[in-house]
């Protein structure tokens, strides 16, 4: 990631909670930020209306393979795009998917093709970590995460508080310093 990156994700998130009303200890509901973005999100299921009868598609990525499709933006005109997500993965991972996808609108990433000339997997790597390191901290905002620990809350509860996983939520606090930051106090034990 470019230099400064993080920096300026942590700031984003921050304008983000600001403009939705949300307090850094807030949980951010992903289809709230995706409504108020006015991203409309779908389901796998509700692709079938679309699918002219063929349900190839939604039986692969609902039943036979369901963890090799987390959500993918798609760009229907110009500027207009919807998200489509794995209604089958746990709902902190829906989170987290819709919450990349968003990032990547937030970010002004420009729409790639799903694959290339040759038929194999399109796969930006730079925008592919920007749209993570983005989701992780607008589910999980370092000065909100921060204030918890201090507070006392242990590892599961700043991630129940944030509708997260632990391990994301662990994540977050080992990458953003505050694990460091607290263990130099020793205001915090997980």
């Amino acid at each position: 990631m470019k230099r400064g990156f993080k920096a300026e994700a942590e700031r984003c998130s921050t304008d983000i909670r600001l403009e939705l009303g949300l307090r850094r200890t807030d949980r951010l509901e992903p289809l709230d930020l995706a409504r108020h973005l006015a991203i409309p999100v779908f389901k796998m299921a509700e692709l079938r209306s679309y699918s002219n009868g063929r349900a190839d598609f939604l039986r692969y990525f609902s039943f036979s393979d369901p963890d090799c499709f987390s959500a993918v933006t798609i760009f229907l005109r110009q500027y207009r795009r919807i998200i489509v997500h794995n209604e089958t993965h746990h709902p902190h991972r829906q989170a987290s998917n819709i919450s990349h996808e968003l990032s990547h609108t937030l970010l002004e990433h420009t729409p790639t093709a799903i694959t290339n000339s040759n038929g194999q997997r399109f796969w930006n790597a730079e925008m592919e970590q920007e749209a993570t390191w983005l989701g992780a901290a607008l589910l999980v905002p370092r000065a909100g995460a921060l204030e918890l620990a201090r507070n006392g809350a242990a590892l599961a509860e700043i991630a129940a508080q944030y509708g997260v996983s632990e391990s994301l939520c662990s994540w977050r606090i080992a990458n953003t310093g505050i694990r460091q930051q607290l263990e130099r106090t020793k205001r915090w034990y997980e």
